[in-house]
Parts: C-alpha cells; sequence; structure tokens
C-alpha cells in the first residue's frame, strides 16, 4: 500500500487476535488469547481504586514509583534468588511486552542475529523483525520440549548478538531446568552475547516443575535482561504493569526507549501491585499453581476425549494439542473447522513456528473462570465419534 513502510507492508494481524475476534463472531468460547480473566486480588484492585480516588492520576518517573520499584527487588531476592538495586537496575515498564520492546531498542542494532527457541511467542520473534533484526530459530522437540545444545551452537555466527528464552514458555509450557540454563549460560558467556529471558509465567508451574531465573546463575547477572511482569499472576492483562530487571549500564538506555513510547507504565495500577506484592502471602501463589493444574487437567483430559492429543505442559496456562484429526489442510483451517463445529476459539499452530511444522497443532488457554473452562470442554464433546461416547 502506498505510504507504507517496507516493513509495514508485509505484516499480519496476530494469529491470536484474528481468532479472537472470529469467536466473537459466532459467540464461541474464547481459549485463543491469553486473557486470564479470572478473579483480581481484592487488595491489588481496591489499592488502585485508593489511588485513583486519591487522585494519583498523573505521570510517574519512567522507572516506576519507589514503592514498586522495592517491591520487585525484594520479590528477586526471595523468589529468584537474586539481589538487585531498586533505584538502579529494575524499571518498570508498560508490560512485559514493552519492556522486552524497549530492552531490544536499547541493546541489539538492525542486522544483528538473536536466537528463539522454537515454538516461539510471536511477539518476541515480531518484535525483532519490526526492528530489522534477524530471528534465527532453534526447535524445540515435542512432547517434552527439549533442545539440543549442538543445534544452538550451530546457528551461531560473528552476526549473533542474543539469545531469548521464555520459561515457563507460551504456547508450549516448557520449563528450561537448571542444567539447560547452564548449558546456555555457559554459551552465552563463550560467545559474548545476551540473554533475554522472559518470566511472565513464573508461578505457573506443576508436577514438581520449579523455576529458575537464568541471571541467578554464576555470571549471569551482568548477562542477562529479565522481564516480566503481572499480567498473569495477578490477572490483570489490561492494566499493563511489566518490569525490566538487568545491569544498571543499560537501564538508563532502556527507559529512554521506553520513554518514548509509553512515558510510564500506569499511575494507579503501579500503586494496586505494589499492593500485592507487599500483603499477599506465599499461599497466595501456591493456591493459584494448584488451581491451574485442576484447569490444566479438566481441558487437557477434555481434548484426549476429543481426539486432539495435547502435550501435558508442565508450566504456563497454555497446551499445544494435534490438530490431525480435524478437517483442513492447514492450522488456520482447522482451528476454523474446531469453531463452527463447537464455539470453541484456538489459536493455529503455524502462528508459532517459522516454517509449516505447526500446521498440526492448535493452542488452547485454560487461564479462564471455571464455569467458561467447562463450557469449552462440553462443547469440545461435539468432536467425539458415536463410537466413542
Amino acid at each position: 500500500m502506498k505510504g507504507l513502510s517496507r516493513i509495514a507492508s508485509g505484516i499480519a494481524q496476530s494469529e491470536i487476535r484474528v481468532m479472537s475476534v472470529e469467536c466473537e463472531r459466532v459467540r464461541g468460547v474464547n481459549l485463543a488469547q491469553g486473557v486470564c480473566d479470572t478473579e483480581v486480588p481484592s487488595v491489588v484492585r481496591r489499592a488502585a481504586e485508593a489511588t485513583i480516588e486519591a487522585g494519583a492520576n498523573q505521570y510517574t518517573r519512567l522507572d516506576g514509583i519507589p514503592a514498586l520499584r522495592q517491591a520487585i527487588a525484594r520479590k528477586m531476592r526471595d523468589y529468584n534468588g537474586l539481589n538487585v538495586d531498586p533505584d538502579r537496575e529494575v524499571l518498570v515498564t508498560s508490560g512485559a511486552t514493552g519492556g522486552f520492546s524497549a530492552a531490544c531498542m536499547a541493546l541489539l542494532n538492525p542486522g544483528d542475529e538473536v536466537v528463539l527457541f522454537e515454538p516461539f511467542y510471536g511477539y518476541h520473534t515480531h518484535t525483532l523483525v519490526a526492528m530489522n533484526i534477524v530471528p534465527v530459530f532453534v526447535r524445540l522437540e515435542a512432547p517434552d520440549w527439549k533442545f539440543n545444545v549442538a543445534d544452538v551452537e550451530r546457528v551461531i555466527t560473528p552476526r549473533t548478538r542474543a539469545i531469548v528464552i521464555n520459561s515457563p514458555a507460551n504456547p508450549s509450557g516448557k520449563v528450561f531446568s537448571r542444567e539447560e540454563l547452564e548449558s546456555l549460560a555457559d554459551i552465552v558467556v563463550r560467545h559474548d552475547l545476551i540473554l533475554f529471558t522472559d518470566e511472565i509465567y513464573e508461578y505457573f508451574l506443576y508436577d514438581g516443575h520449579r523455576h529458575i531465573s537464568a541471571a541467578s546463575l554464576p555470571g549471569m547477572a551482568d548477562r542477562t535482561v529479565t522481564v516480566s511482569g503481572f499480567s498473569k499472576t495477578f490477572s490483570i492483562t489490561g492494566w499493563r504493569i511489566g518490569y525490566v530487571i538487568c545491569p544498571s549500564e543499560w537501564t538508563t538506555a532502556i527507559g529512554y526507549f521506553h520513554d518514548l513510547a509509553y512515558v510510564c507504565a500506569p499511575s494507579p495500577f503501579q500503586h494496586g501491585v505494589t499492593a500485592g506484592l507487599s500483603e499477599l502471602t506465599p499461599e497466595f501463589y501456591s493456591d493459584l499453581g494448584r488451581e491451574y493444574l485442576e484447569k490444566r487437567n479438566i481441558l487437557c483430559q477434555a481434548l484426549t476425549q476429543a481426539g486432539l492429543t495435547p502435550s501435558i505442559p508442565p508450566g504456563a496456562y497454555y497446551v499445544l494439542a494435534d490438530s490431525s484429526s480435524l478437517p483442513g489442510k492447514s492450522s488456520k483451517e482447522k482451528a476454523m473447522s474446531l469453531l463452527n463445529e463447537t464455539g470453541v476459539a484456538s489459536v493455529p499452530g503455524a502462528a508459532f513456528y517459522h516454517d509449516d511444522s505447526g500446521e498440526n497443532l492448535l493452542r488452547f488457554c485454560f487461564a479462564k473462570k471455571t464455569a467458561d473452562l467447562e463450557n469449552a470442554c462440553g462443547r469440545l464433546e461435539r468432536l467425539r465419534s458415536p463410537a466413542s461416547v
């Protein structure tokens, strides 16, 4: 189209958002977008409301209010095993997405290569492409989503600048083990790279898995940009409160680019999140894990019975399922077939691969109210053959 940039002329809307729109069209149940529509903790909600009523609705410092940065630093110490300076190494951002984008602008150059694991989270890949940075992919193999260290070494070139990991991962639910992180840390150090780690799902862990922050490994704090936030943990995806943890020599530049796009994260919501971090007990987070484990099991059982064999995720709140039994030549056609047949929206697997490897996969989100999830599972029963009923 006349007037568009070279990059803009080749973009397409995210399949996640496309399927959400299609779901609205048929008034179905949206298991496509990770909107996380469960209850917001009352302490978080009340603190934000009180802040609005008190009139604290103006810009904050570009790095966030001091109380929130201090609360994040305490959380990083107690949960992630990382000591950070709240005044120099913590940057509050407009969601984890805003933090990742600003960090890429500050630390990467056009033409740099960045290694990602696939199935990947589309916003990571598309953010890089929008900045003329070249994504290079290493395959995670189902059903356990393991990777070969030799494959990582093989794709590194003199142009490689960074590696991106997402743990627990969207869409696979993979939780990177300490051994895997140590092997990546060795590569990062030997090749003088930066490690970007998206840890937004850090509390969504199942079957005894533990979250390990890569920056807590020996020698990695100075090479790691930790990106996370509270959208998922507190069910506030629309509030856009995230953060970046990184060496102090990087925060000024990242903060500059974040300021250009967002000025600051929403002020009242920063106060709400501060209250949550300060007042919610460890039981809140353990209960969260148990609640989502139950929802995972409900959905995976329904998918299995519907002939859509799932890869059971050890973390996050998504399930990748085999859609080869559905009609259609592509994952998009299969997703639309499922939506039209059952009213359940999913995301085509092609959205998470750079080639055709995802064409027999669909992604389902189980971050739903129990009644909505059970409704979706009931709808999936329509796929069962008469012999299986």
